[in-house]
C-alpha cells in the first residue's frame, strides 16, 4: 500500500532529475511550475543570481477575482498568459521551462501553451 508521502516524494526524485538537466540562465531563465490540489503557481526564476524574477499564481489578490468558479484548467491558463505578461515586461521572453516532476498534461500544459501564446519562447 502506498502512504501519502510516496507520490509526493516520487515528485522530487522526478523534479531533481529534470533539475539536473534544465537551468534558468541570465539570458534565459527557468519558467517553474508548482501546482498543488486547487492552486497554481509559476515563477521565473535566474538560477545564476538565485532571484525569482517575477511569479504569479491562482492567489494573487489581482487574480483572485478572475479565478473564482473556473476550472482548473482555466485557471492555469490564465496564470501562464498572466506570467508570459509579467515576464515580457521585464524584458524577459525567452525561458527554459520546468514541469516541476509533473506530467506535461492536463493543467501543467494549458499554463505552458497559454505563457507561449502570452508571448514567451521556449
Amino acid at each position: 500500500m502506498m502512504g501519502k508521502s510516496e507520490p509526493r516524494i516520487a515528485r522530487h526524485r522526478r523534479h531533481h532529475r529534470v533539475r539536473a538537466k534544465v537551468g534558468g540562465t541570465t539570458l534565459r531563465p527557468r519558467l517553474c511550475v508548482f501546482r498543488s490540489l486547487n492552486h497554481i503557481y509559476a515563477q521565473v526564476i535566474d538560477d545564476y543570481q538565485g532571484h525569482t524574477l517575477t511569479s504569479a499564481s491562482t492567489l494573487d489578490p489581482e487574480t483572485k477575482g478572475e479565478v473564482e468558479g473556473k476550472a482548473k484548467g482555466a485557471k492555469a491558463a490564465l496564470i501562464g498568459s498572466l506570467i508570459a505578461k509579467r515576464a515580457i515586461s521585464k524584458g524577459i521572453n525567452q525561458v527554459v521551462f520546468d514541469r516541476g516532476g509533473y506530467k506535461y498534461h492536463g493543467r501543467v500544459k494549458a499554463l505552458a501553451e497559454a505563457a507561449r501564446q502570452g508571448g514567451l519562447k521556449f
